[in-house]
């Protein structure tokens, strides 16, 4: 098999191409328009879809499918009436570390917006998934995830009361929850992590501010101190469009 001379190693192998050569209509259109977005900068707008159908000469369906694939994908995002194209993706590290430093790290300012604080009875799935007492109060602190003030996620977490009774009054919502335990002298140990790919609920899509058929990062995360005692339970949801993730893997 051939490979062009300018193939990108994270690239689809030959484009994409099947292996029996014919290209669906819209692939090669959306292909075109691709190379479009590498010209234009973050926030260009693109022709409208009248115009890309003039200049491939393909119905104006064929755009619109070429479109939906790539504001999917995070290259484009709409903007009004209009679409314009993207920036890169946050690539958030697969580690203890805190988004606000993720974030940070991209030179992205992050932030948080406060949905719920409430405090419950510990049910029997959370213990029995986190080693905490069934019935002991937990908090409930549900926030939206913001980049640069552009809604990137939900985060929902949940913690002992007895860990951190005073998180009602003393935490500042916008802050990271993680800086705040450590101020306390709260050092985390290890955890559990789980990523699958989701749909968001009418609920979670209009709290992010996106349409329900867009795909959503899922992450489930248990952790536990270094005494290895139940610290927290985190689920949280990313914008397929604006979010990656990365690791380091050592044998």
């Amino acid at each position: 098999m051939d490979y062009p001379n300018d193939q990108a190693p994270g690239a689809p192998v030959r484009s994409g191409i099947p292996e029996h050569g014919r290209v669906p209509k819209y692939y090669a259109v959306k292909a075109q328009i691709d190379r479009l977005i590498d010209e234009l900068g973050e926030g260009s707008p693109i022709p409208t879809e009248r115009d890309l159908s003039e200049r491939f000469e393909v119905a104006r369906e064929t755009v619109r499918q070429a479109l939906r694939e790539l504001v999917l994908e995070g290259k484009l995002r709409r903007q009004g009436r209009g679409t314009v194209v993207a920036g890169p993706k946050l690539a958030q590290p697969l580690s203890l570390a805190s988004y606000t430093e993720g974030v940070r790290r991209q030179g992205r300012t992050p932030g948080r917006a406060l949905v719920t604080l409430d405090r419950f009875p510990c049910p029997d799935a959370l213990a029995a998934e986190t080693g905490l007492t069934r019935g002991e109060p937990v908090w409930h602190l549900e926030r939206v995830l913001l980049a640069d003030d552009e809604r990137v996620g939900l985060e929902s977490t949940y913690v002992a009361e007895a860990r951190v009774p005073d998180l009602d009054t003393a935490f500042d919502p916008d802050s990271s929850f993680y800086a705040y335990l450590a101020e306390r002298g709260i050092a985390f140990g290890d955890a559990d992590e789980r990523i699958e790919t989701v749909l968001a609920t009418p609920r979670e899509a209009l709290l992010i501010g996106t349409p329900p058929a867009l795909p959503m990062l899922l992450i489930h995360r248990v952790s536990r101190d270094t005494a290895g005692r139940p610290l927290e339970r985190v689920r949280t949801l990313y914008r397929g469009d604006r979010f990656s993730f990365t690791t380091h893997l050592s044998g």
